[in-house]
């Protein structure tokens, strides 16, 4: 079966390599244009291998239809990609298009489907193989995998332990039902539908009255990006690695109760969160320890209020 690949970054390659270590016959790399200096890890795989390898700017034009048919491909293998792809594309290759997703669609459709999951409280996500068509993750699902979100569970820790290995693995049998003419293809129900936009700043910024799970939870879905935020008078702090504590008696939502090199405590509604490593705007990211060097921070200050940066 002649296969096109179109993916990005780190997880596109992953896909890439593991269906050329298993000898499978790749006609084409798609993946997006350069930025910058940066080369994207599958551009400097095909070029290793020796493939051919397209970076249009647009999937919807004719001239770039015409070359995809020009390689007489069987399936287009669709691994994190985030530009829109119309179906005069993805019905070029024999069998059409699959794509990889990380949610269990149709909940969470949208670009940042894993911070959702964990800012909402969810007890479990997962990831959907599904035959993409022309509306924003909406196709027939082909495949999908659950995994649960654990308490200590951050955006980075899900995806890399378990929604990119899953995905790659999910990818190659999804490929194998596709070739035996196995695979299935399930129709969303729209009425379980949910879509967010992009987790951006503005979506994180923490609110300390509310209570300390609903911290716990932006903090940890935000992290590493776009990462939660606060303010100590001018100063923006992107808040990351933390732990959950029982309340202060006494103390104010926003108030610091502890500072030391252990963390640095802020009451909630009804408990605390220790910051263990944060981000001062214009810095790097750092121990609270660190971070105390510098910062005139005491018991007794308050975070929270002021623009975002």
């Amino acid at each position: 079966m002649k296969i096109l690949v179109n993916g990005q970054q780190a997880y596109g390659k992953a896909v890439l390599d593991a269906l050329l270590g298993r000898g499978e016959e790749i006609v084409g790399i798609y993946c997006e244009p350069d930025k910058g200096e940066r080369i994207d890890p599958i551009k400097e795989a095909a070029l290793e291998h020796g493939l051919p390898l397209f970076q249009p700017k647009s999937f919807k034009k004719p001239e770039v239809w015409e070359q995809m048919a020009s390689l007489d491909a069987d399936l287009c293998v669709m691994a994190y990609v985030t530009l829109i792809v119309p179906e005069q594309a993805l019905n070029i290759p024999t069998l059409g298009s699959i794509q990889y997703h990380p949610s269990l669609l149709p909940l969470h459709r949208g670009p940042s489907s894993i911070n959702w999951p964990i800012i909402q409280g969810d007890e479990k996500t997962g990831l959907s193989i599904f035959w993409p068509d022309n509306g924003l993750d909406t196709g027939p699902i082909l495949m999908q995998k659950e995994v649960a979100i654990k308490d200590d569970d951050t955006l980075g820790s899900l995806y890399f332990n378990h929604l990119f290995p899953m995905g790659v693995e999910a990818m190659l049998e999804s490929v194998d039902l596709v070739r035996d003419g196995k695979a299935p293809k399930i129709v969303q129900d729209d009425s379980l539908a949910s879509y967010e936009g992009w987790c951006r700043a503005e979506d994180v910024e923490i609110d300390w009255t509310k209570p300390t799970q609903e911290v716990w939870n932006l903090i940890r879905g935000a992290n590493p990006q776009p990462g939660a935020w606060t303010r100590h008078g001018e100063t923006t702090l992107k808040i990351f690695d933390c732990a959950k504590q029982a309340p202060a008696g006494g103390a104010a939502p926003g108030e610091l109760t502890a500072v030391g090199d252990d963390g640095i405590s802020v009451a909630c509604a009804d408990g605390q969160i220790q910051i263990h490593r944060l981000r001062p705007q214009g810095a790097k990211k750092m121990t609270a320890a660190e971070y105390l060097v510098d910062a005139a921070l005491a018991v007794g200050d308050r975070l929270g209020g002021g623009d975002r940066f």
